[in-house]
């Protein structure tokens, strides 16, 4: 803040040209319809460095907050794109994406947006969107669980809406086959490399006994390891409704590091989910998950990749959506 004792002079032929470049960098700010990776340089110049260091202390307290930031990422963009939508909370009168299906009772960290929300706001408010947050806390988590950094772009605006029903169809399952987890990915406009690649993000997090239960325990196929699937019956009882919420990781051997133990553990036939395992195993995708077995950097940066495509996936900008001013509701 400046003394009230001095006055500091600043050359009118300067005063323009920062104004001219604060007008290109605010018009493709508010007016483009592409993201930028330094959409904030101008408006919220600490906003990234602050996030991560909230993303950082969350992962730190709770390891298993980084898989639940990412999924929070992925469960957003796959529902009607990268908009906030799935931050909003049900009203007496709306119905957000919370209570479908595949979130409810299973999402996770959104509490940690709120915070990093409100010190966003304290560091230039009405500047950050929710959606950018959600989108950077989701590389900051990879990266602070040992995985690879990407750039992510910036820009998006939030939308006034959600959608319920679509949160029950377009995300996918893990009771699907591949040729529906193909199908759902080539629908958002992946490719069967990529939904292997994304897939991997299953090395981090854990599951509901629920949703795993009936493959370790009916085993009508061969596809899994009877070890493996051994090893998980105490703490999962065959009986619908015991132990539902009881958590397994979803790669056993390293749960809380961002590598490619989830590829090798395909080899060997221990996937967690059904859709985990029907990526390797006289499948069509056997051969991406082999390489990224054999090789962590190109999984690292195939990885990578795939998470930059998605942040693009139906994004709000300029005067489509808002800025909210709180993550959970829409502004008035």
């Amino acid at each position: 803040m400046e003394s009230n004792t001095t006055t500091s002079y600043v050359p009118l032929f300067y005063c323009v040209i920062l104004a001219a470049v604060a007008l290109r960098g605010l018009s493709a700010a508010t007016n483009g319809q592409e993201l930028a990776s330094n959409y904030y340089d101008l408006t919220c110049p600490k906003a990234l460095s602050a996030i991560r260091s909230s993303v950082l202390g969350a992962v730190h307290k709770d390891r298993r907050m980084g898989a639940s930031l990412l999924r929070l990422h992925f469960h957003d963009c796959f529902v009607t794109g990268c908009d906030g939508s799935v931050l909003l909370d049900d009203t007496p009168s709306f119905r957000g994406e919370k209570t479908a299906g595949p979130n409810d009772n299973s999402l996770r960290g959104f509490e940690v947006i709120d915070a990093v929300k409100s010190q966003m706001d304290s560091l230039c408010p009405g500047v950050v969107s929710c959606a950018d947050i959600v989108a950077v806390a989701a590389r900051d988590s990879v990266v602070a669980l040992g995985g690879p950094s990407w750039t992510v772009q910036l820009g998006r605006k939030d939308s006034t809406t959600a959608d319920y029903a679509a949160a029950n169809t377009d995300l996918p399952s893990p009771f699907m086959d591949l040729p529906a987890l193909i199908s759902s990915f080539s629908d958002k406009g992946f490719t069967a490399k990529q939904l292997v690649a994304l897939s991997g993000a299953h090395t981090i997090g854990h599951a509901t006994c629920r949703v795993f239960r009936d493959r370790i325990h009916k085993n009508a196929s061969s596809d899994i390891d009877a070890s493996f699937a051994d090893s998980l019956k105490s703490g999962c009882p065959p009986l619908a409704g015991s132990n539902d919420t009881n958590l397994s990781p979803l790669d056993a051997a390293s749960p809380a590091f961002f590598d490619n133990a989830y590829f090798t553990n395909l080899l060997a036939n221990q996937g967690l989910l059904h859709s985990d395992q029907q990526l390797f195993g006289g499948a069509s995708t056997d051969a991406h998950v082999a390489d990224y077995a054999k090789r962590p950097r190109a999984f690292h940066a195939d990885f990578a990749a795939a998470m930059v495509k998605m942040g693009s996936l139906g994004v709000i900008t300029g005067t489509d959506g808002e800025v909210r001013a709180n993550c959970r509701k829409i502004n008035g």
